[in-house]
């Protein structure tokens, strides 16, 4: 808060060298402890932060998608191995047509460039869409499977994104898919718990989050990986997306370390 304050008072070229400083000095104390394996991030404020500028929507969007890329790269430097991005619910169809036809748009062009992606392939990084897929518009159905197929054999990182996602939905659709096993003979209905459900979700394979962080000043989950995070650390900044800083970041990891995890024991 205090380095925050004085901020707005002093030059960038002297307060760069002192951010570094402080970054590299929570670096070295975050390496010291464990590492968070799943980060999930509600990227919110786009929106207000281009009409704080006097800008359209999209502009925020554009600048979101930037700020995307380098908190991936922080997530990378210490050695965080998931990181699930609630990137467009399905709620958000609802929106301006022309603002949604700009993020599909976004969309599509991200995941083709995907494959020339010299961070993507450098770091090894598989990316997925994570959400009701068959809701998006056939121009980014096939961009995502472009995407998809070029890192599906990368491991050092995965990258889910969630398009036309909603938590809701995600548990309503396992449910069926668990119902159908039960009528078809195949499960009985005393083998129902929350290893099997978990299995029939979109993040099948993953480890649940061990953080969920929402930028933008809003305290709830909207909607996001609600079975998933049910033991998760919850972490709120007021701060728009593009305006979250790496020192956020690691202050975000360093306390989840000072956090004790009981899991409800």
């Amino acid at each position: 808060m205090f380095i925050s304050s004085l901020s707005k008072n002093i030059p960038d070229f002297i307060l760069r060298p002192t951010y570094r400083v402080y970054e590299n000095k929570l670096i070295s104390e975050i390496m010291e402890d464990r590492v968070p394996h799943h980060v999930g991030l509600i990227m919110d404020g786009n929106r207000r932060y281009a009409a704080s500028k006097g800008l359209p929507a999209y502009y925020g969007h554009d600048m979101g998608m930037k700020k995307v890329e380098e908190f991936l790269e922080w997530a990378n430097e210490i050695g965080i191995k998931v990181v699930t991005l609630y990137a467009f619910s399905t709620e958000n169809f609802n929106r301006d047509d022309d603002e949604v036809k700009h993020i599909m748009d976004m969309f599509e062009q991200r995941f083709k460039e995907i494959a020339t992606n010299e961070k993507i392939i450098e770091n090894r990084v598989r990316v997925k869409a994570i959400g009701n897929i068959s809701m998006l518009p056939e121009n980014v159905r096939l961009a995502i499977q472009e995407g998809e197929s070029a890192t599906e054999n990368f491991n050092n990182m995965a990258l889910n994104v969630c398009i036309a996602y909603g938590g809701r939905m995600e548990i309503i659709e396992a449910i069926k898919r668990i119902l159908d096993g039960c009528n078809g003979g195949i499960i009985s209905p005393d083998e129902i718990d929350a290893k099997l459900l978990s299995e029939n979700l979109f993040t099948k394979g993953l480890p649940d989050p061990d953080i969920i962080i929402r930028t933008g000043g809003e305290v709830r989950l909207s909607n996001f990986l609600l079975f998933q995070s049910a033991y998760s650390e919850l972490f709120f900044l007021n701060v728009y997306f593009p305006l979250i800083r790496k020192i956020d970041f690691l202050r975000v990891i360093r306390d989840f370390q000072r956090r004790n995890r009981r899991f409800g024991r």
